[in-house]
């Protein structure tokens, strides 16, 4: 997730040392949080990457987080020195762009996934991410079945091994412009066609509000195609305070956790605050119903 990072460093560039551990009115370093844990929540890495990992870890643990988000196997040995769950693995993708839709792609993430796939199962994790591809002026159909060939050469292993794919929905309208996999019925086709316990949709509230909104109602609907939720304000992709953004993610919360849902949902804003993870520990008491 390189691109990602990338914008994340040059959006923080600025930043000054911080008090990353919130604190309280006395100056002292705040309790670890206990949470309902109805909702297991984790943090993207690539949202706090001006942090070290152990310090993005050791702050996980004081807001009760269960795992850290998009980690690759080179930093799973850090994860677990502090018992947190890599929830969403990567490593295996070329970029977002070029991705399942393409055949001429499909030598390359086929190797990858294959691969990852074992690493992914030896460690004892469950979700690895994965992304349709720009669509390059090709049709929805098109794109379908190209997806379907690339991915069925993966889901066999994947479905031996316990690992859960996860194609993620991602805006086309302002952050992943021409992007395929940009709206939900798209995705759920992708799922019914290949009609595989292994294969889910990584499903982006932030990204979906901005390409189709009714984030409720699709939550309920179509919760079964569903295997992941990634959080973040719109417009913007900052905090989650609804006082500074148009979503309310208490009801959305609880509209998930209805839903029997027993995974994850990874927060993946941008903070703003001067103090980053007191950001974090607001956007996870939100989320905690």
């Amino acid at each position: 997730m390189k691109n990602r990072r990338s914008a994340v460093k040059t959006i923080l560039t600025a930043t000054m040392a911080l008090p990353f551990l919130p604190k309280n009115s006395l100056g002292q370093k705040s309790e670890p949080l206990k949470l309902n844990g109805n909702i297991k929540q984790s943090v993207c890495r690539w949202c706090f990457d001006f942090l070290p990992l152990e310090e993005l870890c050791l702050a996980a643990n004081n807001l009760g987080l269960v795992g850290i988000d998009l980690v690759g196997p080179a930093d799973w040995a850090t994860l677990k020195k502090y018992n947190l769950v890599s929830t969403m693995c990567n490593g295996a993708e070329i970029n977002l762009v070029d991705g399942f839709n393409n055949p001429q792609y499909h030598t390359t993430l086929v190797k990858n996934y294959l691969e990852h796939i074992q690493y992914v199962s030896a460690a004892g994790y469950k979700n690895l991410i994965c992304f349709s591809g720009n669509r390059r002026g090709m049709d929805d159909e098109t794109g379908l079945k190209n997806c379907i060939i690339g991915l069925k050469k993966i889901l066999g292993l994947a479905e031996q091994k316990g690992v859960m794919i996860q194609m993620e929905l991602l805006n086309s309208k302002i952050d992943h412009k021409d992007y395929m996999c940009d709206k939900s019925a798209w995705g759920i086709e992708l799922c019914k066609r290949l009609d595989s316990p292994n294969f889910k949709l990584l499903y982006d509230i932030y990204h979906m509000q901005i390409d189709e909104g009714d984030v409720i109602r699709t939550i309920k609907d179509h919760h079964v195609y569903f295997g992941h939720y990634h959080t973040a304000g719109v417009p913007g992709r900052h905090e989650i305070n609804a006082e500074i953004q148009e979503l309310s993610y208490p009801p959305i919360m609880k509209a998930i956790y209805e839903t029997g849902f027993k995974d994850y949902v990874a927060q993946e804003f941008i903070p703003t605050y001067s103090n980053k993870i007191a950001a974090l520990r607001e956007s996870v008491l939100i989320c905690d119903i």
